[in-house]
């Protein structure tokens, strides 16, 4: 199999890193070839602190990816997150040269390599410019200028910017674990084509990523990404409560949010406990699970409230930014239970749980239909649309294409290139003149006829 045939999506999270081969069959869904699964290592709240582990984590990942899918791996799309992670809204525009020409994507390269010369804040770089509507010449609210004509393009755009420093460990992370980094995406974006509908993001969506370290938000109206942020708390954290509030290990405290953890303490009876293994000969301890969901639902309603005033900073309360599709909840920290009830009360939106699999062929066991795979899928997605624009032919080439062909077909016969100038007198090759001169049979009688009596009368 060449490797052109298959894409990877790479998800190094603060939990768990992720690597995933796939590719796209005949019916436009996803074929997975292997998953390679490893735990996060040098990882926190999205930024990599240790280098080494980090690449071992990968190494890890990426080795049993290949193994299930019996592909060597060369290249990856990575997600990235973290609390540095922000973003800002920016007009600009060009004016062109050749307004009779029609607008093509080299035009709107150059307006987003003109976007991307902005002058960020010290360590900064940006990592997307997202184009939200244009605007050529007079005419607004254009969502695809290819084709049209026009002097002036213009675009609001939407710009993700994050630390140069984080930016390049995960590079050099990703290089000295033997790979090449095809793409940089940011996580909710990654989740969001994994997760979301066309018609959600039509009609308003926002989707919440709760995920080991931090909670990710992409905020979608008229299919336009309209806002993105990180919120530096995710699972782990809720993790750390369990531990210190029942003084209990890491490790206990993890299988317990998992396996009996509630968002809503009111819907667990007082008599139900589970018991936890003392350590070294210590007695076991009882916990309450009810007192068990207290400590998760403090936790859970303080992330929520953040979700909540990041959707306000939006306008999602606005009549006409409001949010019909409601909230999506994906991500590992989205399979606590009664979390979905308690998203609708703290912010008044419908949410469903957002699982990726609806797009997978070949889950048939439902191992990756879990929202913590939410974003590796969505990772290799991306890296599928990328493979799937250098092999098919752009919009432009599309454009011109149709534009020459209308041309040669409309193009009147007067305006036809003038043929080649005729000579206007014959040309006879020798062998013709001889055997035009060469007399006919009774042409030659007859002569001799004329010579026999211009003899006599001599």
């Amino acid at each position: 199999m060449e490797n052109q045939e298959y894409s990877v999506g790479l998800d190094i999270g603060t939990t768990k890193i992720v690597a995933i081969v796939g590719r796209r069959n005949a019916h436009g869904k996803i074929e997975i070839l292997g998953v390679g699964k490893a735990k996060s290592l040098g990882v926190h709240k999205g930024i990599v602190n240790n280098i080494s582990q980090t690449i071992n984590s990968i190494k890890t990942a990426v080795a049993e990816a290949q193994s299930s899918a019996g592909v060597p791996i060369h290249k990856v799309t990575v997600g990235i997150a973290g609390k540095h992670i922000r973003s800002l809204q920016h007009s600009d525009y060009i004016m062109r040269e050749h307004p009779d020409r029609y607008i093509t994507e080299d035009d709107i390269e150059k307006l987003k390599d003109q976007v991307k010369k902005l002058v960020m804040l010290p360590g900064e770089e940006i990592i997307h410019v997202l184009p939200q509507e244009y605007k050529v010449d007079s005419e607004g609210e254009i969502q695809e200028p290819v084709g049209m004509h026009g002097k002036r393009l213009e675009a609001n755009f939407h710009v993700v910017v994050g630390q140069m420093g984080s930016i390049r460990n995960i590079a050099r992370c990703v290089r000295e674990a033997g790979l090449e980094m095809e793409a940089l995406t940011l996580e909710p974006l990654a989740s969001s084509e994994a997760v979301l509908t066309k018609e959600e993001k039509e009609a308003g969506v926002a989707i919440v990523d709760i995920g080991g370290g931090t909670t990710d938000i992409a905020i979608f109206k008229d299919n336009i990404i309209r806002h993105t942020c990180v919120i530096p708390y995710g699972g782990g954290i809720i993790t750390d409560d369990i531990k210190e509030g029942c003084s209990i290990i890491e490790k206990h405290a993890e299988q317990l949010k998992v396996k009996f953890g509630s968002s809503v303490p009111e819907l667990e009876k007082d008599s139900t406990y589970v018991t936890i293994p003392g350590l070294h000969g210590r007695p076991d301890k009882e916990i309450s699970l009810k007192v068990l969901a207290q400590i998760i639902n403090a936790r859970v309603e303080e992330i929520l409230e953040m979700v909540n005033t990041e959707l306000k900073a939006y306008g999602a309360f606005e009549q006409k930014k409001k949010l019909i599709a409601g909230i999506v909840l994906t991500g590992g920290g989205s399979n606590l239970r009664n979390l979905r009830q308690l998203a609708n009360y703290t912010t008044g939106f419908d949410s469903r749980i957002g699982f990726a699999n609806e797009y997978v062929a070949n889950d048939k066991n439902q191992y990756l239909k879990g929202p913590e795979f939410a974003t590796s899928i969505g990772l290799l997605m991306e890296s599928l649309k990328i493979r799937d624009k250098k092999i098919l032919p752009t919009e432009e080439e599309v454009i011109e294409q149709a534009v020459a062909k209308a041309e040669k077909t409309e193009k009147p016969a007067a305006e036809a290139e003038p043929s080649q100038p005729q000579a206007t007198e014959e040309v006879v090759k020798p062998k013709e003149v001889a055997r035009r001169n060469k007399p006919t049979f009774g042409q030659s009688i007859l002569d001799k006829v004329k010579k026999f009596f211009e003899e006599v009368e001599e």
